[in-house]
């Protein structure tokens, strides 16, 4: 008898394995492990301080601040464009702050503070009722529902323009205006809900329940102040203001730059020209945020105000200037209906600095005179006699006189088709003088002048014969006016810069460039007389006019601080002939005011001391059909060594009862040594 019954056990060969291939993966599984943990202890100890900076960086934020403005000062160091501190109620936008958020925050923020709200859109007051939560939510009842969020929005705000923002109340608008400026500042940005005007209670209120609205705090903000009047603010200019912020044709690049949009930046003339000096350097704020709340921010930089401009002016001449400006513009303007003003430059000549820039503009139809003092270098007008200083000295290079051989006959200028063209004196021939080159200038000679001109074009004249020079006379007459800088910019550091006007130079209006040759063609500015006239009067070198002469830093008690940059005088060209050439012409000036004719144009300016040197021009224009007259003067003194220079220009006058020029200009000259050492 068996006890046991032998067992055969059938197995699967696919199976046999199993038990290996289990522990296979178990050894695979565990070297990932280790090789997982090998990696993460090779991040900690390698890259871990990296790591760590990474997450720093998503949570720490630097944010950037205004800071003042640099001053703008007169040649004395007095302020003419200063900055008044004042209280500002500012937001700083977090990361990713929900609508809701700020909504509620205007809300709370309005019980405290009221700002204006006239400006506000309807789309404005909608997209402030929208923001909260409870409103966006009954007004999405009440318009067709869209997948694209942007379309819904759209008939939201649609549905709240037309049945809900004309219902909202006083206290609603005044939370909107709040809304729409936190709202309109980027992540981390701040703005001024309020910049100016808070008072005592809204500040005390806003700082007891400052920690119920997150991102609000008290501030300062600055606005430009004029201590010193704005006899100059036509010059100076301005800064946009923070509803204004950058201006649209340069936004991009000021963007680029670090600007914000609401940022105060300078628009117009010295404020833009020197926008990288003023600006300053932004101060700089380490902001932590949690979850993209603003959690504490820590100053790292104060930032530093901007630098100080000075100028070439003193104040106190310029506002006298101005004054003696305006007060003969309203006396022209009483009895000449077409006169648009007056202007005048004063100007040292041997480095360009500008003593005073003045300006009238008068209104034709009211007769109501303003300050404009810019019109000095954007405004045209045709000059007259003023330049014959430049043709003389043309024909003097052109070889067609020298100084020692100029003398010509003073006559009616005749030719075929055209009317007889005469100098003031002699317009029917009864007073031919024998004229050289100075005593030409003297006398106001218009003949001498336009038979310069036609020796210069090969022109030999006869009476009553054809003009059949070439055109090219123009193109050589202005090339010796430009040396000069008329009829080409003058280079003064300041935007906006007109190049004067020049008339046609077909061949059909040959005639014309014997009207160029005394100053009845085309058309200067003020500031390129000065140029022209302080040029002659340095002996050749033209000179950049400038009004700035240099950019200071500021002390720690907020005055003017040590120099950082001197303006230098800038050349433009040089004039290389002879002296000779300039004695003849600075005779002429003389003569002018001192010379023995009768016919001597300036006398009214010969018991001025210094003695002065100057040409003074009328030339012939019209107000549409009316004719009219340009009174204008170029001058300098002391004769010998000239200090300064003054350029006038009095246009569209109808009636010659008064020498509106030379007035004007002994005036400035006994202001200008009173306030300057002679």
């Amino acid at each position: 008898m068996k006890l046991f019954k032998k067992i055969t056990i059938n197995r699967d060969p696919n199976k046999s394995h199993i038990p290996f291939r289990l522990n296979f993966l178990f050894f695979i599984v565990f070297l990932l492990f280790a090789a997982l943990i090998a990696q993460l202890a090779y991040l900690q100890v390698d890259y871990g301080q990296k790591f760590r900076s990474t997450v720093n960086s998503a949570n720490n934020t630097t944010a950037t601040g205004n800071v003042q403005r640099g001053s703008i000062y007169d040649s004395t160091g007095r302020v003419l464009v200063g900055n008044k501190s004042h209280q500002a109620i500012q937001y700083t936008k977090g990361l990713s702050v929900a609508s809701t958020k700020m909504y509620e925050v205007a809300n709370k923020l309005g019980e405290y503070l009221t700002i204006p709200t006239d400006t506000l859109t309807d789309r404005n007051l909608a997209d402030y009722y929208l923001a909260g939560a409870a409103n966006l939510k009954s007004v999405a009842k009440k318009v067709k529902t869209s997948s694209d969020d942007d379309v819904l929005y759209a008939r939201e705000v649609a549905y709240a323009e037309k049945h809900i923002i004309n219902n909202l109340t006083a206290t609603q608008k005044n939370a909107a205006a709040i809304y729409y400026k936190m709202s309109s500042a980027y992540s981390l940005s701040t703005v001024n809900i309020k910049s100016t005007g808070v008072t005592s209670t809204e500040l005390a209120e806003i700082g007891e329940h400052q920690s119920e609205m997150p991102g609000v705090k008290v501030g300062t903000s600055w606005t430009r102040s004029y201590p010193n009047g704005t006899d100059l603010s036509s010059v100076l200019g301005t800064v946009t203001t923070e509803k204004q912020g950058l201006p649209s044709d340069s936004i991009k690049t000021l963007l680029a730059e670090g600007y914000s949009r609401d940022d105060s930046v300078g628009q117009s003339q010295l404020e833009k020209q020197y926008e990288n000096v003023l600006r300053g350097t932004k101060s700089q704020t380490e902001v932590k945020t949690q979850d993209g709340v603003i959690q504490k921010e820590i100053k790292k930089y104060g930032g530093q105000k901007g630098d100080n401009v000075q100028l070439t002016i003193n104040s106190k001449f310029q506002k006298k200037v101005q004054s003696i400006i305006m007060s003969e513009a309203k006396t022209v303007g009483s009895g000449n209906a077409y006169s648009p003003g007056a202007y005048a430059v004063v100007m040292n000549p041997s480095t360009g600095a500008i003593y005073a820039l003045a300006g009238a503009s008068r209104n034709l139809s009211t007769g109501k005179v303003t300050e404009n003092a810019l019109g000095t270098i954007n405004q045209s007008f045709v000059m007259g006699s003023v330049v014959k200083g430049a043709t003389v000295m043309g024909a003097l290079q052109d070889g067609v006189i020298t100084p020692t051989n100029s003398t010509l006959t003073d006559t009616p200028i005749k030719l075929a088709g055209t009317a007889s063209k005469s100098s003031w004196f002699n317009k029917n021939g009864g007073t031919s003088l024998s004229l050289n080159a100075s005593t030409a200038m003297e006398v106001s000679s218009n003949s001498y002048m336009m038979q310069l001109a036609m020796k210069e074009g090969n022109f030999s004249y006869a009476s009553g014969k054809a003009l059949t020079m070439s055109n090219s006379v123009f193109s050589k007459l202005r090339g010796y006016f430009n040396e000069f800088g008329l009829g080409v910019k003058t280079g003064i550091d300041l935007p906006g810069e007109a190049s004067g006007y020049q008339g046609s130079s077909a061949q059909k209006d040959i005639g014309k460039a014997l009207d160029l040759s005394y100053g009845n063609y085309d058309a200067y500015t003020t500031i390129q007389l000065a140029q022209y006239i302080a040029t002659m009067a340095n002996g050749g070198r033209r000179i950049a006019p400038h009004i700035v002469s240099a950019i200071t830093g500021t002390k720690a008690n907020g005055s003017q601080g040590v120099v950082k940059t001197n303006v230098k005088p800038r050349v433009l060209n040089t004039i290389d002939v002879p002296s000779s050439y300039f004695d003849v012409v600075h005779q002429g000036y003389w003569d002018v005011v001192h010379g023995t004719s009768t016919y001597k144009t300036g006398s009214a300016l010969e018991n001025l001391s210094p003695a002065v040197a100057a040409k003074s021009g009328t030339a012939e224009t019209f107000h549409g059909t009316t004719s009219t007259e340009t009174l204008s003067l170029v001058t300098y003194a002391p004769y010998k060594n000239p200090k300064v220079v003054i350029a006038i220009a009095f246009p569209g006058i109808t009636a010659t009862s008064g020498a509106y020029n030379t007035t004007t200009a002994t005036q400035i000259y006994k202001a200008f040594w009173k306030y300057y050492n002679k």
